[in-house]
């Protein structure tokens, strides 16, 4: 799921976490925000053993000849460079953002794959939402501003997810 939303209710915390121990007591949301996976570990495998047998058949006529040593290095090239692509369009995938708002403090945590997590903390009460059907990096791209700067929030997501994000943190925010 792309989306998790955690409401946190009044009252003491059940379990004590990192989201508990920052001076800010405890927070009333958390969204993470991941990007979809359409390709799950075992399709994964599936699909390069398919794709290793595609490119076998072929190789099935010239099996004897020396034609088949000089197109097997190719093969096996084609079947590894699927594999680090996808694996790579995985780590890609790794990607995820962090919305914390507590009463009085606001966290976004934009962390890209192979860097260094991007923090901008500010107080919620001067956060601007906008959303911006058209003109953005993508359709109904989502942002938050305050203390003259702003930032993207879920540019990954779809644009109707990012229209109900914008939806739930509208109300959230005015609360």
């Amino acid at each position: 799921m792309p989306v998790e939303i955690t409401r946190f209710e009044e009252g003491a915390p059940e379990e004590f976490g990192a989201l508990f121990h920052e001076g800010h007591g405890r927070p009333r949301l958390a969204i993470i925000l991941r990007p979809h996976k359409s390709l799950t570990p075992e399709g994964f495998v599936w699909f390069i053993a398919m794709t290793a047998a595609m490119l076998a058949i072929p190789l099935l006529a010239v099996v004897s000849s020396p034609i088949f040593w000089g197109l097997l290095p190719f093969v096996g090239l084609v079947v590894w460079a699927m594999w680090a692509g996808l694996k790579r369009s995985w780590r890609d995938g790794m990607l995820y953002e962090e919305l914390v708002i507590w009463p009085d403090h606001l966290r976004l945590t934009h962390k890209p794959p192979r860097k260094p997590a991007l923090v901008w903390q500010t107080n919620p009460y001067w956060v601007r939402l906008s959303i911006r059907p058209e003109g953005g990096r993508v359709t109904d791209y989502l942002t938050l501003k305050a203390e003259g700067r702003e930032v993207e929030f879920g540019a990954f997501l779809a644009p109707s997810e990012r229209r109900d994000l914008y939806a739930l943190l509208s109300r959230e925010l005015r609360g």
